[in-house]
């Protein structure tokens, strides 16, 4: 499972880009937290060779996170602790895409909760379980979204279209 988790951290921060283990370690929340609303580590295309990053310890307790999340959730926040003993407040939501721009695009949940998201950096954006471009965000489209809220902003950190 700690395998899954730095491979999972490694496809939202750049498929083998050089991250520092703290960062891996919240992009693994990320992923952990999207793979509970019903995604799948394939969703989000080639997670590269997870190798010795982040010395196998994401700094998540999947375990935690699942029991808050469960596969028919529509939307949520889960605030999880860091390595770096911070807290940090992970959302997700799954639904349609009521408007897109250039900065970030906004989404409706079928219970009619609707959320802006702004594009992070890094952002990964996966399309039929390969890689896609920010393009494929577009007004009518199902979306599920997985990233971070600081104060009123949400920042993606993975988008899975379709």
């Amino acid at each position: 499972m700690k395998v899954l988790i730095v491979a999972l951290a490694l496809a939202v921060s750049g498929c083998g880009a050089q991250v520092p283990a703290a960062e891996a370690a919240d992009a693994a929340v990320e992923m952990v937290a999207l793979q509970e609303v019903g995604f799948d580590a394939g969703d989000a295309g080639d997670a590269g060779d997870a190798g010795d990053t982040a010395a196998g310890k994401p700094g998540v307790r999947p375990h935690t996170v699942r029991k808050l999340l469960r596969k028919n959730t529509l939307h949520g926040e889960v605030v999880v602790r860091t390595r770096d003993d911070e807290e940090r407040t992970v959302v997700v939501q799954r639904g349609a895409v009521t408007a897109a721009d250039d900065k970030g695009f906004t989404v409706k949940s079928s219970d009619g909760f609707e959320l802006t998201w702004t594009y992070g950096d890094p952002v990964r954006v996966a399309q039929n379980r390969e890689k896609a471009e920010r393009s494929a965000v577009r007004a009518g489209v199902q979306v599920g979204v997985g990233g971070v809220r600081d104060g009123a902003a949400v920042t993606a950190r993975l988008i899975i279209v379709g």
